[in-house]
């Protein structure tokens, strides 16, 4: 199945510039940096013994933060936050596992926290790293790397640090940062998703930061595949620095970091009720067309929208090198993500491991690399909406982008859990 993945990197190169705008103007240089990234970054975790140690230090680092999350929100809300199975102080035990409380909650903690590190300079100074290796290996503009940098530790709130730059930005810059946005997750959500699954998934906080780095430069290579750059950047060759407005002490930032994470919990809330119930909606009117069919033909087709996607993500579930008796359920996972949310597509893959389902230790993770993304149709309005209301003048441009960057965002997690697939094996300890 490792020989499978490797050879899904290339398939899916091979799908994704057949989709590309201008075929004949690919700059292979970025594509060659930016899957060479990746593969260094996997070989280094999965394989060479400091990456491992590395990993697992990441991995406590997380788990260790979460649990301090929790002092929060189980004074707040007492036996409603105690994860499934564990028992407080007062002898109360969990009424079970409870997204609101145990999840969301604590994304108010993640928001304070970056917002801390961005205070003291730690977090811009990441971001400078990683966005001079993209510019310097990729020769991708220095404003779409230093975007690109900062959308593997925060969301929509990435466009910011590059304001100044986006009114003259070429389509393919913008085609980049919003597929870049896509792909990535924000550290706050990196919580909710490890609270989800640390239960089933002791290693995930580890795999979900490894996966989120990965992404970056895959979100450039399949966007640049997608859309090539034409024009001329007016940061082409430079280093940009992240805009960032500092807040007058620490306790402000701390504030302002816990009302920026309390808006979040209420964006991500209102979207669940609203897409949840639409697409319950449409499964059912689905299945009412549908289910007679299969009564007349004789056959057991799945009449709902996530049976439908996935039978569409079949094929790039097989070639990103999940084994063939999971490929059903995990397509079906991967498929639902992209009108369902990550968060619920998180849910079900928590419920899959738990349910006693003979996935291997392979899926599992293939999976997470590839469900670690904001790919899904309500995270393009969001990215459209909230970058387009700092350059009004672009707003046609952007929301004419919008569903090539969701589709290269799609594929951009693909190629993650394919490189992914080519360095992990069942004798790895990262399952662990």
């Amino acid at each position: 199945m490792r020989i499978v993945s490797f050879l899904g990197i290339f398939i899916l190169l091979g799908f994704t510039w057949l989709l590309s705008q201008n075929r004949r103007t690919v700059n292979w240089r970025v594509i060659f940096w930016g899957i060479s990234i990746q593969m260094l970054f996997a070989l280094f975790i999965f394989i060479v013994p400091v990456g491992t140690k590395f990993f697992f230090f990441i991995n406590r680092v997380v788990i260790a933060v979460l649990e301090s999350a929790n002092a929060g929100t189980a004074f707040v809300f007492g036996r409603l936050a105690l994860p499934p199975g564990t028992v407080n102080s007062a002898g109360e035990s969990s009424l079970g596992y409870i997204l609101a409380f145990q999840g969301l909650a604590t994304i108010v903690f993640f928001a304070a926290l970056v917002a801390i590190l961005y205070y003291y300079g730690i977090m811009n100074w990441v971001i400078q790293l990683f966005a001079k290796i993209f510019t310097s290996l990729m020769r991708i503009s220095g404003a779409e790397s230093c975007c690109a940098a900062s959308n593997i530790f925060v969301g929509v709130e990435s466009s910011l640090v590059i304001r100044p730059y986006i009114g003259k930005m070429t389509r393919s810059e913008l085609n980049t940062i919003l597929t870049c946005g896509m792909a990535t997750i924000a550290s706050s959500m990196l919580a909710v998703y490890t609270f989800i699954l640390k239960g089933q998934f002791p290693t995930i906080a580890g795999h979900l930061v490894s996966a989120s780095i990965m992404n970056a430069p895959a979100a450039i290579v399949m966007s640049k595949l997608l859309y090539p750059e034409t024009e001329t950047p007016e940061t082409a060759g430079k280093n940009v620095k992240p805009l960032y407005e500092k807040d007058p002490n620490l306790f402000s930032a701390i504030i302002n970091g816990a009302n920026a994470g309390a808006k979040l919990i209420m964006g991500i809330v209102i979207l669940l009720l609203a897409f949840l119930g639409l697409v319950e909606l449409l499964n059912k009117l689905i299945g009412l067309a549908g289910n007679p069919l299969n009564h007349w033909l004789g056959i057991n087709f799945d009449w709902s929208l996530k049976g439908l996607l996935g039978y569409l993500f079949y094929p790039f579930t097989f070639i990103i090198g999940v084994p063939v008796k999971d490929i059903p359920e995990i397509a079906r996972i991967i498929g639902e993500r992209s009108v369902l949310t990550e968060v619920t597509s998180f849910q079900d893959l928590a419920v899959l491991i738990g349910s006693g389902a003979a996935l291997s230790s392979r899926s599992i993770v293939i999976a997470t690399y590839a469900l670690t993304g904001f790919a899904h149709v309500a995270s393009m309005a969001i990215f459209v909406g909230g970058i387009s209301a700092l350059v009004p003048e672009r707003l046609k441009d952007l929301s004419q982008l919008g569903l090539r960057a969701l589709i290269g965002a799609t594929l951009a997690n693909l190629l993650t859990a394919a490189v992914a697939g080519v360095f992990f094996s069942n004798s790895t300890i990262l399952l662990q």
